[in-house]
């Protein structure tokens, strides 16, 4: 089943264009990427993967716990239940470790685009492919998802729209601020030159923004050109005469 959902969110990832933009969650992500980091190394997942499950699951808060957005100091009453209480500073830094590890985060090895987009599917639930759906936990606020949303534990509504920036949309901006993040493959570093100016990378390293920034390069060859014509008329009248 992973491996058909793997395919199904590799193409998705390769036609996806930003829809909508988060650059304040991208800016506070970024200030953060310690905390990330730090969980990264206890449990294998990529830190822009923690971030974004950070941002869906507890909207950033780090008094809450990364599994279901309850509070560090209690045990947790939404699914995942019975977690915590979590106390010290480490706090928030153990419940992200438990809710990865139980998630089976370690043992995911395929951090490819087909690979973490259904890791963060999975973590979320399979109901969205279940149905044949494009699940917005990832892809909301690309062109991948428009409506259709679950509103409460087993309850769908097709008209509801979810409003929380996807995974996929948070990844693939964080990789136009932050070169070293491949979204291509997470366990990579980045060799596509990222545009931070006026537009966005998403997936694959194709620019999709609104409106393309201008290069100098029609001008240099626009010159170099007019300056060839010059030197050929020069040289053509001076040997009249």
């Amino acid at each position: 089943m992973y491996e058909a959902l793997k395919a199904k969110n590799a193409k998705r990832w390769a036609d996806s264009k930003v829809t909508k933009y988060y650059p304040s969650i991208v800016k506070k992500i970024l200030a953060n990427k310690a905390r990330y980091k730090a969980v990264e190394v206890k449990t294998g997942v990529p830190w822009p993967v923690v971030a974004a499950i950070h941002v869906r699951e507890a909207d950033m808060n780090f008094n809450t716990q990364l599994a279901q957005g309850d509070p560090l100091s209690r045990k947790s009453t939404h699914v995942p239940k019975g977690q915590g209480p979590y106390t010290g500073p480490q706090a928030w830094e153990n419940a992200a470790v438990r809710a990865l590890k139980d998630e089976g985060g370690p043992s995911w090895k395929d951090w490819t685009s087909g690979g973490w987009t259904t890791f963060l599917e999975k973590y979320n639930g399979l109901g969205y492919y279940k149905m044949g759906k494009p699940s917005p936990y990832v892809w909301a606020g690309t062109n991948q998802y428009t409506s259709g949303k679950y509103v409460a534990d087993g309850q769908y509504s097709a008209s509801a729209i979810d409003t929380q920036p996807g995974c996929a949309t948070l990844i693939g901006q964080l990789a136009t601020q932050d070169k070293t993040i491949n979204p291509d493959d997470l366990t990579k570093k980045s060799v596509v030159p990222h545009i931070t100016t006026g537009g966005a990378i998403i997936a694959g390293g194709a620019a999709t923004a609104a409106s393309t920034p201008h290069h100098l390069w029609p001008w240099v060859l626009g010159g170099t050109i007019l300056v060839a014509i010059a030197a050929i008329v020069y040289f053509y009248f001076k040997g009249k005469k």
